[in-house]
């Protein structure tokens, strides 16, 4: 989530159009969105270790190549491969917390990715202060971060054997057998929940901090801020939603975790004051805690035997569809409908919202 930080930096280094920058934003999630699928069969042939290490050790490599990138071209290709390393980490995190903790997985998930937000709070405020001297330098300093933290998975995960109940062979049959077991209700509305919500909250965090500078005025370091906060008030959101649903689950825990971004979304064109904002950002920042409670309910339904695969496909055909949301609109934006643009994300969550209704209340296996 640093990208949202640089884009204003990177618009000017390399002369971008908003739609071009979201452009930008976009491949990272096309990639991410393409590669899980064989990284969740990766991750049933291979273990999670090695695939989440492998994923960390990729990211470090293209984020050194997008920080010494001489050209527009190059910058795309090395912010592609940002997104492929990306896109081996989710499935496998999930697989083998469902396996460590079948009985806790809401908390759990929900307790991991709040440890993430940790960095996605504290990292934009960094790239925020250290852009003032060079995009470089904003983005650069988390690549030895990252070889620590591969360093520390390698050593902190037990290994794991490869799975020994399911065809791991990426082939053609093996893909007509797991798109067989998914096509079940549940699980296309699983689909276009996920797709709506993962393009709403990628679009909003591409442009967030390009809107706070250019419509609402505020300095880069400002934005950044309000960036970080939004990710913050996840730290606390996704461990509650967890527990929400374990406790209730998903027709009673979601629709509370996403009403506040509707009203936030809706409200966010006629703020300017930063306190004001800042509310707002946190009301907004309750979507976050959809993850924990999406995951838990699709780590639950989908049969086990293609659990990393099954996860996969359906991770990657959301987050694929999703990712055309910042380049549309940032075309939208171009065209001088920023504000508009918002109060459609409000309606966008407003059916995510609806959709969840239609969800068996309890996870059901097809």
């Amino acid at each position: 989530m640093i990208y949202p930080v640089l884009l204003p930096s990177l618009s000017e280094s390399f002369d971008f159009t908003l739609t071009t920058a979201g452009l930008l934003v976009t491949l990272i999630w096309v990639t991410y969105a393409i590669g899980q699928v064989p990284g969740g069969v990766l991750a049933d042939r291979y273990g999670e270790r090695t695939i989440l290490t492998a994923g960390l050790v990729i990211v470090a490599g293209a984020v050194s190549l997008v920080v010494l990138a001489p050209t527009t071209w190059s910058l795309f290709a090395a912010t592609g491969l940002v997104g492929v390393g990306l896109s081996l980490y989710p499935v496998a995190r999930i697989t083998v917390l469902s396996d460590l903790y079948p009985d806790r997985i809401g908390r759990v998930l929900g307790i991991t990715m709040a440890a993430g937000d940790t960095g996605q709070t504290v990292l934009p405020l960094v790239a925020g202060v250290l852009v003032g001297l060079a995009w470089q330098v904003g983005l650069g300093f988390v690549v030895p971060l990252l070889v620590v933290v591969a360093v520390a998975v390698w050593r902190a995960l037990p290994p794991t054997a490869p799975s020994e109940t399911a065809d791991t062979e990426l082939t053609l049959q093996r893909a007509t057998d797991v798109l067989r077991e998914l096509y079940h209700p549940t699980l296309v509305i699983m689909v276009v929940i996920l797709t709506l919500y993962i393009g709403v909250l990628q679009t909003f965090s591409a442009f967030y901090p390009t809107y706070l500078i250019d419509e609402k005025g505020f300095s880069a370091t400002t934005a950044s801020a309000l960036f970080s906060l939004f990710f913050a008030f996840g730290i606390v959101a996704k461990p509650l939603a967890g527990v929400a649903y374990d406790a209730i689950g998903i027709r009673r825990s979601l629709p509370v975790i996403l009403g506040g971004a509707v009203v936030g979304f809706t409200l966010l064109p006629f703020l300017d004051r930063f306190w004001l904002l800042a509310a707002d950002t946190v009301l907004i920042s309750s979507m976050l805690g959809s993850g924990a409670i999406t995951q838990s309910y699709l780590s639950e339904t989908i049969p086990p035997e293609i659990e990393g695969t099954g996860l996969g496909a359906v991770r990657s055909s959301a987050s694929l569809l999703a990712s055309m949301g910042p380049v549309l609109f940032g075309a939208v934006a171009e065209r001088g409908f920023f504000d508009e643009g918002y109060l459609s994300l409000a309606l966008l969550m407003a059916v995510v919202t609806l959709l969840t209704f239609r969800l068996p209340a309890e996870a059901d296996q097809p």
